[in-house]
């Protein structure tokens, strides 16, 4: 289980007779924090790979952009490969079954670069702060 950012648009491929694959880089961090003897922890951020397969692959095409929050259910994947120049290259994937996103809606449809609006109960200057009794 993971819960992060994304770090950029998942890239989403259709491979064997249209079958819908999606690649995000999900950004997970731990605080940092003070050590008793006053030592200083700093922030860590890991960087994971997930792969949706079908239907999951299909929501994120639509849904998932950069920035975006979510939790992420699934299982590590090992697999290696050697490149052109003979050397080995060991990868570790997350394979997702399932995927909960954990942005508001508008926060999510907010143009990049501006803040989601936020509305209030009641409209400034209504003078309804003064009549609350409490």
């Amino acid at each position: 289980m993971l819960i992060g950012n994304v770090g950029k648009d998942p890239e989403i491929r259709y491979v064997d007779a249209g079958l819908c694959m999606a690649t995000i880089r999900l950004a997970t961090s731990t605080p940092g924090y003070t050590l008793e003897n006053g030592t200083q922890v700093p922030e860590r951020t890991e960087w994971h790979t997930v792969l949706l397969w079908r239907r999951l692959a299909e929501i994120a095409e639509r849904y998932v952009h950069k920035g975006d929050k979510l939790f992420i259910e699934g299982e590590l994947r090992y697999r290696n490969y050697t490149d052109k120049r003979g050397v080995t290259h060991y990868v570790t994937e997350v394979w997702g079954s399932n995927m909960e996103m954990l942005t508001p809606k508008s926060a999510s449809a907010a143009p990049q670069g501006q803040a989601p609006t936020q509305t209030s109960a009641a409209p400034k200057g209504t003078g309804a702060e003064e009549e609350c009794p409490f």
